[in-house]
């Protein structure tokens, strides 16, 4: 059974060298104890997941597996702006310290995105959190928590892990929408 795995796993191994964007690998073991490897993510129930990046492309940070799989279910988005002061900041921080990937979102900036915040939140009003489908409106850092925790993120980044750079906000050429309302 070793062996067979081993060639299994230098086949998958041998296959994403050869491609182009960069790959990973899994190796679990079901609720039977069998061995698995393959370049789908395991499903929920398996145990001892091992993750392995090979090939070439744009390199992500390395984060843990439950991260991968939370922001594949219920991606985060951060509308924020410039000059929105501390509930922005502890926004971005707070995510940074739980080492969640996101997007910015900037409703001064981006006329688009002032318009998907105000049929989100009814308003201009920044911070908003989406996670998912679901959003918090304003800071407040246990609601976020609660919010990340439900979406299955954990909750701080591993030892020598480091948080990944939020995907920045998009200029509009059109004009944006006036300055939203920081919530208190």
């Amino acid at each position: 059974m070793g062996i067979r795995n081993g060639i299994a796993s230098a086949v998958l191994l041998g296959c994403a060298l050869g491609a182009a964007a960069q790959t990973s690998v899994y190796r679990w073991v079901d609720k039977d104890g069998k061995v698995h490897f393959g370049d789908a993510p395991p499903p929920a129930d398996a145990k001892s997941v091992e993750q392995k990046r090979v090939g070439k492309g744009p390199v992500d940070p390395d984060l843990p597996y439950a991260t991968l799989v939370a922001s594949r279910r219920s991606p985060v988005t951060l509308y924020v702006a410039a000059g929105c002061g501390e509930p922005c900041n502890s926004a971005r921080d707070l995510l940074g310290r739980r080492g969640i990937p996101y997007g910015i979102r900037d409703p001064l900036v981006n006329a688009a995105d002032a318009e998907a915040l105000t049929k989100l939140a009814g308003k201009l009003e920044i911070p908003v959190l989406v996670v998912g489908g679901a959003h918090v409106k304003g800071f407040e850092e246990g609601q976020w928590q609660s919010a990340l925790d439900e979406a299955g993120y954990p909750r701080e980044l591993p030892p020598g892990a480091r948080a990944p750079a939020p995907t920045p906000a998009v200029p509009d050429p059109q004009p944006a929408a006036p300055a939203p309302e920081a919530a208190k």
